[in-house]
């Protein structure tokens, strides 16, 4: 018999100091879509259960329509982005690394704060995969992760060291995508 069995991970009563007594760590990577929307589709549950939600968005700075939902339930979601206005392609400039910089401190001061129960990092990976932040600041940032919040990382890349540090792995692997036959971004589905 346990004498100290492990709190189950749950949401609390609001009048408890945190929500969740227990934060994991997630990862959603690889080729295949949907590693935002998984993202964004676990901070809409999370707001609907009244917990607060950070979103930051590296390497992504413009208007898109998840965005713009999003504001609309900015009671318990805050967003920020740290890009310059799209994905970056070849080399990245140095307004992109000083973006992604000043996205690194902000974020860091967020997650010691404690203020949010769940902090989606989207394309963070990507970041790091092209230079703009290093993977020790993101295993920085799973280090200083207070106990009770959820951490989620997103990017179509990973290191080793993320998927080993990550509580839950989950690799989206690309099948088959119409863009090969030159389907571009679509409003309300990709964009």
């Amino acid at each position: 018999m346990n004498d100290n069995p492990k709190p189950k991970d749950r949401v609390v009563n609001s009048t408890d100091k945190h929500k969740l007594k227990k934060g994991y760590v997630h990862l959603y990577f690889g080729t295949g879509k949907g590693k935002t929307t998984a993202a964004i589709g676990l901070a809409i549950r999370a707001a609907g259960c009244g917990l607060k939600v950070f979103l930051g968005q590296f390497i992504k700075g413009m208007r898109y329509s998840e965005i713009k939902c999003l504001e609309r339930l900015r009671e318990n979601i805050t967003i920020k982005q740290y890009g310059r206005g799209c994905f970056i392609r070849g080399k990245p400039k140095e307004e992109d690394i000083e973006a992604a910089q000043k996205g690194l401190s902000e974020i860091k001061s967020i997650l010691a704060s404690g203020k949010y129960d769940l902090v989606i990092l989207d394309e963070i990976t990507i970041a790091q995969y092209f230079g703009l932040i290093t993977n020790d600041d993101i295993i920085g940032l799973i280090e200083i992760k207070p106990e009770h919040v959820e951490l989620v990382l997103t990017g179509r890349k990973a290191s080793p060291k993320i998927i080993e540090r990550a509580d839950l792995v989950t690799q989206m692997k690309e099948v088959k995508h119409y863009y090969t036959s030159g389907v571009t971004a679509r409003k309300g589905i990709e964009k």
